[in-house]
């Protein structure tokens, strides 16, 4: 067993990822979510995605991979912890009149068969798992050889990897756990991921496009889980210090100045292919 091994048994795991389920599932990640949709979009074309394939979104959140996937005429699973969320996702689908397969699912221990799926899919979800080892080996165990596993995960530089960190120094993670931003690593993901696969990134932005700073804050702090509870676990006077923290966090990486809000923020875009 080695000391990244040791590290991870010691925290616990189950007790964070409870937490984490109930962070996810305050506010309504919907309202954000759907602005992110051309994130699923790039990633079905990376993926060189067909219509014959069998397809799994894993942390699938209000489905913005899953609904692309579909709208390639693959036949499409879609999972996620949080029922809520995957209830968005169906209404969604039930609105562009798209087959899709909802069910809840957690991506550390995935009820799925070996090699089960030509292509599994997340886009900024499974980064947010306690487990890294343990979801990478459910990723690879449920594609089949020759399949392809495509992420969308933010960098650790990225303005929502440097969002994390802020909130860190408010809110500490639990001891011993690792940032959801080492998913945008390459370094990272050939750790997680070792032999049998080929792995191709391509760096891109997604861009937040908002009215005002204040109208990007108040958007977040309300329906961005992660947001949300970190300003519900402070105190009044913390809470000041944090939002201020986020506006000049906002201010470094807004590129207009007419008052709206464009702030790209870069994530890694992984096309996994499992080897046959």
């Amino acid at each position: 067993m080695n000391i990244q091994t040791v590290a991870t048994a010691a925290v616990d795991l189950t007790a964070i990822k409870g937490r984490q389920q109930i962070a996810w599932g305050s506010g309504d990640y919907a309202i954000i979510g759907t602005t992110l949709q051309i994130v699923g979009e790039m990633l079905c074309e990376a993926v060189d995605l067909r219509s014959n394939q069998r397809v799994l979104d894993v942390a699938a959140g209000n489905g913005n991979a899953t609904l692309a996937a579909a709208r390639r005429f693959a036949d499409v699973v879609s999972t996620d912890y949080v029922g809520a969320l995957l209830q968005r996702g169906r209404d969604r689908a039930i609105a562009d009149r798209l087959p899709i397969t909802f069910q809840e699912a957690d991506a550390e221990a995935l009820p799925f068969a070996d090699a089960s799926f030509d292509t599994v899919l997340s886009t900024f979800g499974v980064m947010f798992t306690p487990n890294h080892e343990q979801v990478a080996s459910e990723l690879k165990r449920v594609c089949r050889p020759g399949g392809k596993i495509g992420m969308a995960n933010w960098t650790p530089e990225s303005f929502i990897g440097q969002l994390f960190k802020t909130m860190g120094k408010y809110v500490p993670p639990a001891p011993g756990m690792r940032s959801p931003a080492l998913w945008g690593s390459k370094a990272h993901l050939a750790t997680l991921f070792g032999a049998n696969v080929a792995i191709a990134t391509e760096s891109r932005n997604f861009v937040f496009r908002y009215k005002s700073p204040k109208h990007w804050v108040e958007i977040f702090r309300t329906y961005y889980g992660p947001v949300h509870k970190a300003f519900a676990a402070i105190d009044q006077e913390a809470r000041k210090a944090l939002e201020n923290d986020i506006y000049v966090l906002l201010d470094k990486f807004n590129t207009v100045e007419d008052g709206t809000l464009v702030v790209p923020s870069e994530y890694l875009e992984v096309v996994i292919t499992k080897k046959r």
